[in-house]
């Protein structure tokens, strides 16, 4: 199999958010020792720390799925600063939690200014598909009101 197939296979159980959970908006998902997820202007910001591996991706995964199927369409920050340690369990669960995004219009991007992460992503063969960002971006300014004169 592919990895861009591996990508399209269905979520496994492990990888979803509890149905409680599925289309809540971020932060209906309990923040977790892994993740835990805010709003920052119109992006959905999960904030990822610790070690994500096995035994941790499935936190990770509830907060994401929360995001990605809460707004349409979603735009997701996954904020990896303060991650020290970060595996291919993790790029599972980034993987089909960005395709779930696409497919619903939206899309999921990583914050990290870690060399590692980058490191990882260009061995894994993701770096194209998730070029990380330095920082949040800024939020774009509210629309202005017409004047009434």
């Amino acid at each position: 199999m592919t990895p861009d197939a591996h990508d399209r296979a269905a979520p496994h159980p492990e990888d979803t958010a509890p149905e409680s959970g599925a289309g809540a908006a971020p932060g209906a998902v309990a923040d977790n020792p892994y993740a835990r997820a805010r709003r920052i202007g119109p992006f959905a910001v999960i904030e990822v720390s610790g070690e994500i591996d096995l035994a941790s991706a499935g936190s990770l995964a509830e907060h994401l799925m929360a995001a990605v199927t809460g707004a349409a369409p979603p735009d997701v920050l996954v904020d990896l600063r303060h991650v020290s340690f970060f595996d291919c369990s993790g790029l599972r669960v980034l993987c089909r939690a960005e395709a779930t995004a696409r497919s619903r219009g939206g899309r999921l991007r990583l914050v990290s200014d870690q060399p590692r992460i980058r490191q990882l992503l260009r061995g894994a063969g993701l770096l194209g598909r998730f070029p990380p960002l330095p920082d949040i971006p800024p939020a774009p300014p509210p629309p202005r009101r017409p004047s009434l004169n």
